[in-house]
């Protein structure tokens, strides 16, 4: 059998991971052989997506974080070292927005929540790169690891609205890519940062922008999919093919790279 893309063994650790996006990607890599380990503030949803993964025959532990706190962070790697012996995979996926953050049509920069606006960057790009500096130094050590951050489609466009979001979602981009360089240069070429940008898919965090109380699309959304050649939103599992390539050796040439997951709406223009 073909180990090209096997994730099987491979310790993965997944910040934010009790979210749609997050708890389809570790569902996913668990039933590849994966052993998972959810991080979140969210106790209750986490230890639920842990739960359903051992249900299920799987994996998992599940460990309280807080990507802000470097304290807790540490501790988080010291329990996975001694649980696991080795990290080999860490998707960031913590992050999210803030109506403060947003301008909405009946207003304008000017009304722009300055205080909302640094929690969002704090939370996305603050929140991804103290557990890459953290979790990397096991990395390191070892001379061999893959993170993966996730970016957004408002990081390669600036998009109406959500300029806070878009703005610590570029950072990340280009934190991405400056890692890449950072590890793979002074540490080894075992070392690669990646990350998904991925296009519009309905979640918990944008359900309010993307879809109307009673379940029908938003002006918004509909925007959105005129703008996306596929002509819907993104299902969470199509995520999973990039997810998977990025987190084996199948990319093991692999580095610096935002890999946009869209359905076309990067590249399209009228």
């Amino acid at each position: 059998m073909n180990q090209l893309f096997s994730v099987e063994g491979k310790v993965i650790l997944l910040t934010g991971g009790s979210g749609i996006l997050g708890a389809c990607m570790a569902k996913h890599l668990a039933r590849e052989g994966a052993k998972i380990v959810i991080l979140d503030r969210n106790e209750e949803a986490g230890k639920q997506v842990a739960d359903e993964i051992r249900t299920e025959g799987g994996e998992a532990l599940f460990l309280y974080c807080d990507v802000l706190q470097k304290e807790q962070l540490e501790k988080n790697r010291q329990d996975i070292v001694d649980a696991y012996g080795t990290i080999d995979v860490l998707v960031n996926l913590a992050g999210g927005n803030m109506a403060g953050a947003t301008i909405p049509p009946d207003k304008t920069i000017f009304d722009l929540d300055i205080e909302a606006f640094r929690k969002v960057v704090d939370l996305n790009l603050f929140g991804t790169v103290m557990p890459t500096v953290v979790f990397a130094e096991t990395m390191v050590k070892q001379k061999k690891g893959c993170i993966i951050n996730i970016s957004s489609e408002s990081a390669l466009r600036p998009l109406t609205r959500v300029v806070g979001y878009g703005c610590a979602k570029a950072a990340v981009s280009n934190f991405t890519q400056y890692m890449a360089g950072e590890l793979a240069t002074k540490f080894g070429e075992g070392l690669r940062v990646n990350a998904i940008a991925p296009g519009f898919f309905l979640t918990d965090q944008n359900r309010a922008l993307m879809s109307n109380p009673d379940g029908t699309p938003t002006d918004r959304c509909k925007t959105i999919v005129a703008h996306t050649p596929f002509g819907r939103l993104g299902e969470a599992e199509e995520l999973l093919g990039t997810l998977q390539w990025l987190a084996s050796d199948a990319s093991a040439f692999v580095t610096g790279t935002v890999i946009p997951v869209d359905g076309g709406f990067d590249a399209f223009s009228i």
